[in-house]
């Protein structure tokens, strides 16, 4: 694991609903306030019917190009670890997954068309440094569990060892001042599982 935001592409990816474009807005927000080039791509796919999203995020002097390329990536930050898996071709060598525990099983899987995949969580530690969280319970622990995307932003601050107050700014600028609060918990509880 490297400790930073300096210079690094993260793949955000997740189930349409999950809080994946506030967290890339977050995020996007979190460099401008460091002076940092920010650069943010957003592919929405069925996201309103619950499907694939994902969204790239460049920091730094290589944000050049908002898109990121297969083996590109620093991290892959997943909301659904079929997501996570999915997206595993962006992670570069001695690149780190922070996926949340949750399984929602896509239309597919819900028609008995296919089978979600087992052993999943096993399958991403063998292939890329995976830090497993279950962003939903903590999520629900500090109050709202629409607040998973805080809880894995709140990991990602851990692992790159963030200054919290830069993140928490970040935070207040993007959600509702309603939402402030219940956030920063989520966010502060994400920080512990590192």
């Amino acid at each position: 694991m490297r400790a930073g935001m300096d210079n690094v592409s993260i793949v955000i990816v997740g189930v349409g609903g999950q809080g994946t474009l506030l967290a890339s807005r977050i995020l996007g927000a979190f460099g401008v306030n460091r002076g940092t080039n920010v650069k943010v791509s957003e592919v929405h796919g069925m996201a309103q019917r619950g499907g694939t999203v994902v969204t790239y995020i460049r920091l730094g002097d290589c944000a050049v190009s908002p898109l990121i390329e297969d083996g590109c990536a620093d991290y892959i930050l997943s909301f659904e670890l079929m997501e996570a898996a999915r997206a595993l071709h962006y992670l570069k060598k001695g690149g780190t997954v922070i996926t949340n525990t949750q399984c929602i099983s896509p239309m597919s899987v819900v028609t008995g068309a296919a089978a979600y995949p087992e052993d999943l969580p096993a399958r991403l530690k063998e292939k890329a440094d995976t830090i497993l969280v279950d962003a939903y319970a903590l999520a629900e622990k500090a109050g709202e569990t629409r607040a998973v995307n805080l809880v894995l932003l709140g990991a990602l601050c851990a692992l790159t060892q963030g200054d919290a107050a830069e993140w928490e700014k970040a935070i207040s600028e993007c959600v509702p001042a309603r939402s402030i609060e219940v956030n920063l918990k989520a966010f502060e509880l994400g920080t512990q599982v590192i």
